[in-house]
């Protein structure tokens, strides 16, 4: 591969990577992701053993309800909950200094443009807006020049 193609394949995965579809997806398949754990913790250590103990689990001689190793488990359900709020907290810092750093890239660019575009643009004597070099009306107002605009 030359190193011209290189640079293309790079270039345009980082085109890829930039696009807002791609930062949204891969937020969502990760909070996705943990909240299945809440889920599974809340069914694996809640709602089943609730329903094997409703359900009867069995009894012994004397009557009494036997549920062997069913045990609730608040405290893995509060875990997950608590690792779905931290992931979700990093994910959100870290999608908030992609924007941030988007938004600093565009400031640059803006101002790099700006600072490009020095010269003097010629402008609509009716309406102050700017028009293109030697138009004779005004795209913004209609208003007819009596000469080609010129920037002055």
């Amino acid at each position: 591969m030359a190193d011209g193609e290189k640079k293309g394949l790079i270039a345009e995965f980082q085109e890829f990577i930039n696009q807002g579809n791609v930062m949204d997806m891969a937020v969502g398949i990760i909070i996705g992701g943990a909240f299945t754990a809440i889920v599974t913790a809340l069914t694996a250590n809640i709602i089943n053993p609730l329903i094997t103990v409703i359900t009867g689990g069995g009894t012994d001689m004397t009557g009494a309800l036997v549920v062997p190793g069913t045990e609730i488990d608040f405290g893995a359900f509060i875990s997950a909950c608590i690792n779905f709020l931290i992931i979700a907290l990093v994910v959100f810092f870290l999608v908030k200094g992609v924007n941030s750093a988007k938004a600093t890239a565009a400031k640059l660019s803006k101002k790099e443009a700006a600072e490009e575009t020095d010269e003097p643009v010629p402008t609509c004597p009716f309406c102050l807006e700017e028009v293109k070099e030697g138009a004779t009306r005004c795209p913004h107002c209609a208003g007819a020049f009596d000469a080609p605009a010129k920037a002055e």
